[in-house]
C-alpha cells in the first residue's frame, strides 16, 4: 500500500481549500447572506463535482493544487463540506476515500455510510423462487435446433459430450439440451479464429461465448451502491414471465448483443417456460427481458414482440410494496396522502416527503415485518424516536437533526 501520510497532510492544508472556497461562495445565493453558508463537492484527479456553474478555466485553477495533492498521494478523490459563518469562520470537512463510505451519486454529498462490510439491499439478496411444474415453450425443439444449426454452420467443430457435461457440473447445473445442442454442434474456442467465431455468432444471432466462458449471473456483480438500491422494490408477480432477481444460478449466459448479455434461463417465473431466453440490460441492476421462449425461437429469429418483462424491476411501485408519503416525494403510483393508508404488511419501502400540514407520525408502520427501508425528508417526522419502532429496517435517510435526536438517545436501530 502506499503510504498517505505525508501526502495527505498537504491535501489537509487549508490554504490549498481556500479558492474553492472563495469560487463557491461567490454565488449568488451566498454573496449577500447575513447567516452561515455551507457548500460541499467532491474533487478527483481526473475531475470535479461543485455546486459552481462558472468559468471553467477559473474553476479548474482552483482545484488544480488539490488534484496535484492527490495524485502525489495516489487517492482518487476526496469529498468536502465547509460551513462559513457570517463573521468568516470557517469549517472544513473531508472525508477520504473508505470501503465503508459509497460516493454520492449525481451530487456532492458525502453518500451511504456502510455499517456491515459487504452487505447488499434486500432486493440483492434474493434468490429464485420455485415455480412447480414449470415445462419448456412448446417451441422448444432440439432437433429442428440442431438441423438448423448444422445448415448454417456445416463445417463447424462442436464440443464433446465430456466437455459439455464437464460445463454443467463446473456451473452447478446440467446445461438444458437446447444449450447441448448448440456446443454440441460449434464450439466457439477457435482461438485467433476470428471468421469461424464470427460465422457462428450470425448463425445464432448473438456473439457467442465459447463453452468454458459460459457463467450464471452474479446478483452482487450487478448492484451498484445502496442509494438508491436500497428504495427498489420488485416482486415477482403470478403472469410475470421471469422473475424480479439481480441474478440467478439458473440464469447462464451464453451471448452478448456488444454490451448487454442473453442467457438461458432456468429459473422463470410463473407465466414463463424453462429454457426460455433473457437478456440482461447493462444498464439495468434488477431484473431481465424476456425475447424468446426458447433457443430454437431465438436462433430462429422467432423472437417475443411484447418482449418488454423485466421480471419485476418495471413493475409499478405497487402500494403494498413502495409508497411515498406527503407531497415533495413526487405524485404517481405508490403515492399516498398518509403514512396510515400506507401500513400494509407487505410494505417494503417508505419514502416520506413533507406534507400539506404536521409532520407525519411513524406509529402505523411500527412492527411491520417487511419493512425494510425509510427515507425521509428534513422536518416530514413528528417524533424521529419513532424509528426506533421499525424492527426490520436495514437502510435510513433522515435530516441532519432527525439523525441528531436518535443518535443522542441512542435509538439508532441496530438492523441498520
Amino acid at each position: 500500500m502506499v503510504d498517505q501520510r505525508l501526502p495527505l497532510a498537504s491535501v489537509s492544508d487549508f490554504a490549498i481549500w481556500e479558492p474553492v472556497l472563495r469560487l463557491m461562495l461567490t454565488d449568488d445565493t451566498y454573496r449577500s447572506a447575513d447567516r452561515s453558508a455551507r457548500v460541499a463537492g467532491r474533487i478527483s484527479r481526473y475531475g470535479w463535482s461543485l455546486g459552481h456553474q462558472g468559468s471553467l478555466a477559473v474553476t479548474r485553477s482552483a482545484v488544480e493544487d488539490i488534484q496535484r495533492s492527490l495524485a502525489r498521494g495516489g487517492v482518487q478523490e476526496v469529498a468536502f463540506s465547509a460551513e462559513v459563518q457570517a463573521d468568516g469562520t470557517t469549517t472544513l470537512g473531508l472525508v477520504w476515500p473508505s470501503p465503508v463510505v459509497e460516493p454520492a451519486v449525481g451530487y456532492p454529498g458525502l453518500g451511504v455510510l456502510l455499517l456491515a462490510d459487504g452487505s447488499l439491499p434486500e432486493p440483492w439478496l434474493r434468490r429464485p423462487e420455485p415455480v412447480p411444474g414449470a415445462m419448456p415453450a412448446p417451441s422448444a425443439d432440439p432437433g429442428l435446433l440442431e438441423r438448423t444449426l448444422r445448415e448454417r454452420l456445416p463445417d463447424a467443430i462442436g464440443a464433446t459430450e465430456e466437455e459439455i457435461s464437464a460445463a454443467g457440473v463446473r456451473l452447478g447445473v446440467p446445461l438444458p439440451d437446447e444449450l447441448k445442442v448448440l456446443y454440441r454442434v460449434t464450439r466457439v474456442d477457435g482461438g485467433d479464429d476470428f471468421e469461424a467465431a464470427d460465422r457462428a455468432g450470425e448463425a445464432v444471432g448473438c456473439e457467442l461465448f465459447g463453452l468454458e466462458h459460459l457463467g450464471t449471473v452474479d446478483a452482487a456483480g450487478r448492484h451498484r451502491g445502496w442509494n438508491p438500491g436500497a428504495k427498489r422494490a420488485v416482486r415477482t408477480g403470478p403472469d410475470t414471465a421471469v422473475q424480479g432477481l439481480a441474478g440467478s444460478p439458473g440464469w447462464i449466459r451464453f451471448g452478448t448483443n456488444g454490451g448487454d448479455e442473453f442467457a438461458v434461463d432456468l429459473t422463470p417465473g410463473p407465466a414463463g417456460h424453462l429454457g426460455q431466453i433473457i437478456l440482461i440490460d447493462h444498464e439495468q441492476s434488477l431484473g431481465a427481458e424476456l425475447v424468446a421462449d426458447s433457443l430454437t425461437d431465438f436462433v430462429l429469429g422467432r423472437m417475443r414482440a411484447d418482449g418488454r418483462d423485466h421480471g419485476g424491476s418495471q413493475l409499478p411501485a405497487e402500494v403494498e410494496v413502495k409508497v411515498r408519503v406527503g407531497v415533495g416525494v413526487g405524485v404517481g403510483v405508490g403515492h399516498l396522502e398518509t403514512v396510515e393508508a400506507a401500513a400494509h404488511p407487505a410494505l417494503e419501502v417508505l419514502s416520506v416527503g413533507p406534507g400539506d400540514g404536521e409532520p407525519y407520525s411513524l406509529a402505523p408502520v411500527a412492527g411491520l415485518p417487511r419493512l425494510r427501508t425509510l427515507t425521509a425528508s428534513p422536518g416530514a417526522l413528528a417524533d424521529p424516536l419513532e424509528v426506533a419502532g421499525l424492527t426490520g429496517l436495514d437502510f435510513l435517510e433522515l435530516g441532519a437533526r432527525e439523525w441528531r435526536v436518535l443518535l443522542d438517545a441512542g435509538a439508532v436501530p441496530r438492523t441498520l
